[in-house]
């Protein structure tokens, strides 16, 4: 007598075939058909729609963890009206992403504690939901990376990760002074990304009159910022330090305290 043909292992059957979100949620799919009296045309399309959705939100999830943007304030908490200037409608078409469509760069100066940092980050957010590719990372921490090997070949793929993405955002630029070396690095970089019309997101403390004192004695500095500042708009944010704002806020709300208490 033959023997009965063994039962088919359905979930395992799905997901070798890369349908992970079927197989996972198979009964509940099965459940919801039968309910449904889908016929079979529905059944296929509802299985299309849950695997392109499973796997947009895979590449979500992946993009958002290469980019590093981590944790941010969102901009309902970002106060337009602190900053004695800020040119809001620029910074909201930013949000529109049009400067990354049209391959152009962003950079936005001002003093420290004046919020942008977070604008840099929602930008960086808001591409990232749009499907680009992006690293967020501070000056110090981009040229550390590169310059953490003595290898040429090394060297040349880590930049060229930073060279491959739709948006680099590249924060903090003035807050530490580099070596001599580190405006040809940074140069290494931001070349094939001019070349290649792909933007970059720059926020900086200081003018760039102001750069040679953090890329001290850097003959491809001058090259640097003429490739930077080409196709680029550039904005500047002053008023006092939000940070300062809050410390004196605080310190004003522990002094009433201590005077609202009983003797």
């Amino acid at each position: 007598m033959a023997s009965p043909t063994p039962k088919t292992d359905l979930p395992t059957s799905l997901a070798s075939l890369g349908l992970h979100a079927t197989s996972a949620t198979l009964d509940d799919f099965l459940a919801r058909a039968t309910k449904g009296q889908w016929p079979s045309r529905q059944i296929l399309e509802e299985l299309v729609r849950v695997e392109t959705d499973a796997r947009a939100q895979k590449s979500l999830h992946r993009r958002l963890l290469r980019s590093r943007i981590g944790t941010f304030k969102t901009l309902a908490d970002f106060d337009w009206n602190w900053p004695k200037k800020i040119d809001r409608a620029l910074i909201e078409r930013a949000l529109t992403l049009d400067f990354v469509r049209d391959g152009r760069n962003l950079i936005l100066v001002g003093a420290n504690g004046l919020g942008k940092t977070l604008l840099a980050k929602a930008i960086a957010h808001h591409a990232v939901l749009a499907g680009h590719s992006v690293i967020f990372r501070t000056a110090a921490e981009l040229l550390a990376d590169v310059q953490a090997t003595d290898s040429p070949q090394l060297r040349r793929r880590k930049l060229a990760k930073y060279t491959r993405p739709r948006l680099l955002c590249l924060d903090e630029v003035g807050y530490l002074s580099f070596d001599d070396q580190a405006a040809d690095l940074l140069y290494g970089v931001l070349n094939p990304r001019y070349e290649a019309s792909r933007s970059t997101l720059v926020t900086t403390n200081l003018a760039f009159k102001d750069w040679p004192s953090i890329f001290p004695n850097a003959t491809s500095l001058v090259t640097l910022i003429d490739r930077l500042t080409h196709h680029a708009d550039v904005t500047l944010i002053t008023g006092q330090s939000y940070r300062v704002r809050e410390s004196e806020l605080e310190a004003a709300a522990r002094q009433n305290s201590r005077a609202s208490r009983p003797a």
